[in-house]
């Protein structure tokens, strides 16, 4: 499996470079957490799983390498968004 090496995350667009010398773009659309969140909670990321994925501790989000090779967006319901976002407001 390939591992990120580096990852960058813009204000439309996440990039990843791989292992393998790929580099992955992705738009920030396919990661509502991501695209809602500040610029500084976007660079506050780590990797998990010795860079099969990354975490955003402030978003809750989590990304595996595999799912953006394979170009599969998140998941996550509209239900499970709208909540994730008013609970924002609330902060």
């Amino acid at each position: 499996m390939d591992q990120a090496q580096t990852v960058m995350v813009t204000d439309d667009t996440l990039t990843m470079d791989l292992s393998d010398g790929r580099t992955v773009s992705v738009p920030l659309t396919w990661f509502p957490r991501l695209l809602h969140g500040t610029s500084a909670e976007r660079n506050n990321w780590r990797f998990i799983g010795d860079g099969e994925g990354m975490h955003w501790m402030d978003l809750d989000e989590d990304i595996s390498v595999e799912n953006l090779i394979l170009g599969q967006p998140s998941g996550e319901s509209q239900k499970s968004l709208q909540k994730w976002l008013k609970a924002r407001e609330k902060n």
